[in-house]
């Protein structure tokens, strides 16, 4: 009883607190240092590059972009499958492909909105819902157990496996049903409302732990990671930096871009973030150039694999 008069009092005061102001005020902020490191090194920034030398690494690196996309998307055709709806086609596959270019739009919530509404037409609105909303999550846990390899540097990284706790049938009904009472932006967008009751008879999850989905999403995270490393290899030759503490800075860099949603796909929070955490392991100009070039490159995918939507959507406004 005491417990959950607490639990009560702790949600009540989280609700007080103006979490949207505060990632403004962190993306402002990452910007700003991202902005100030690059003007105060930008005598040492050099972003001459010879084609006919790295040109093969700059593809690579973009199919690995182009291959991360497809693994977060087939994660969330199987999160869907996960909650009871089966998909023998890979519709899902290319609507979400096709949608991924909407986070950057401003706002952050309109290919939620877009794989909502697709999803709801087929099946229902809680499996709509939920598994659109639940994604980010699972790419956060994905993303956290990589960084937890830090575990070899400093025990405190173990505690970053702590969301893999709740990916389970029993505990993913209340982090969905907190997801739920919630009265965000997307709710308003979407005029959906929440049905309590209805809830664990239109969500049925099929196994207890979705191993399928997680591989996929560290699939996904790794492969982003494989492209920044070539791009990091093409203007760093020395090859002198730890991969291991290399994998670990960019899962937890990546993990704050991703739950900064102020910041389109993570802009400037990633990128902050990843040279804070750095520091001075590695050259100064070859830090910055690379992220420079990792996010052209990874746009770039996204923008390619999103042109037909756009095309379709341009020619309805027409």
């Amino acid at each position: 009883m005491r417990f959950n008069i607490i639990n009560r009092l702790i949600w009540k005061y989280l609700r007080k607190i103006n979490f949207g102001g505060l990632k403004s005020i962190f993306f402002i902020s990452s910007l700003l240092y991202f902005c100030i490191y690059f003007f105060y090194n930008i005598d040492k920034i050099s972003f001459d590059i010879n084609l006919e030398k790295n040109g093969i690494n700059l593809f690579l690196s973009f199919l690995f972009c182009v291959m991360s996309i497809y693994l977060n998307a087939y994660a969330w055709k199987y999160i869907v499958q996960w909650f009871g709806k089966e998909f023998k086609s890979d519709n899902l596959v290319y609507f979400y492909v096709l949608t991924n270019i909407l986070k950057y739009v401003p706002g952050g919530i309109w290919h939620f909105v877009e794989r909502f509404n697709f999803v709801k037409k087929i099946s229902n609105p809680q499996i709509a819902l939920y598994s659109t909303l639940v994604e980010p999550y699972f790419m956060l846990s994905a993303s956290f157990l990589l960084a937890s390899l830090g575990a070899i540097f400093s025990p405190l990284y173990f505690f970053l496996v702590l969301p893999l706790i709740f990916l389970n049938r029993k505990l993913i009904y209340l982090i969905l049903k907190r997801i739920g009472s919630l009265k965000g932006k997307l709710f308003e967008v979407l005029k959906l409302t929440n049905s309590k009751d209805q809830f664990e008879k239109k969500i049925n999850i099929v196994s207890f732990f979705p191993t399928r989905v997680l591989l996929l999403e560290i699939g996904f995270v790794l492969s982003k990671f494989v492209g920044f490393y070539i791009c990091l290899n093409t203007f760093d030759t020395s090859n002198t930096f730890n991969v291991i503490f290399l994998l670990v800075i960019f899962s937890l860099s990546w993990s704050l871009g991703l739950l900064i949603p102020t910041a389109p796909s993570g802009v400037g929070v990633f990128e902050a973030c990843l040279l804070f955490l750095v520091g001075s392991n590695i050259p100064q100009n070859a830090i910055l150039v690379s992220l420079i070039y990792f996010r052209v490159i990874s746009t770039s995918a996204d923008l390619l694999l999103s042109f037909p939507f756009l095309m379709r959507k341009l020619l309805k406004r027409i």
